[in-house]
């Protein structure tokens, strides 16, 4: 019994782990305006930004973003507005940024037998109190200017 039901559960991971790249490779087509829609994304810039940056509006952005194919003069446009080359848009893929940062690391971080940890170099305390300072001392110069303009 116990040998039947291995050999269906090995099979079926089998024709499952078989099938997998098969649906993803039939599933995944260089849609350009999906890659740029997450490079804009990625970048912190909605899609009013980036139209502003080239000089149109946001619908016609929005069309740009939901277009499979753009043609080459337009994709120009679009990398130098979001800071890239034509070929990052073309070549972008999600699972390399996913990679890129898993396997970022730091040297400048200081890292302790617990893990990575960031340590301050200054007190957030004295940042505090020295920005309080600036503004009393900036509301004080404010007084002080609108005395004068009553004075006069």
């Amino acid at each position: 019994m116990y040998g039947t039901w291995f050999s269906m559960y090995f099979t079926g991971w089998h024709f499952i782990f078989n099938f997998i790249p098969l649906i993803m490779n039939t599933t995944k087509p260089n849609h350009i305006g999906r890659k740029i829609s997450r490079i804009r994304e990625l970048r912190n810039m909605k899609q009013e930004a980036l139209a502003q940056a080239m000089g149109t509006n946001q619908q016609a952005i929005s069309i740009l973003e939901n277009s499979e194919v753009v043609e080459d003069e337009k994709l120009a446009e679009v990398a130098k507005a979001l800071g890239v080359t034509v070929e990052a848009i073309k070549n972008f893929s999600e699972e390399a940024v996913i990679n890129y940062f898993n396997n970022f690391s730091d040297n400048s971080i200081n890292q302790g037998p617990i893990g990575t940890h960031n340590t301050c170099n200054f007190n957030p305390l004295d940042k505090v109190v020295e920005l309080y300072e600036r503004l009393v001392q900036a509301e004080k110069d404010k007084v002080a200017y609108l005395e004068k303009l009553l004075n006069k």
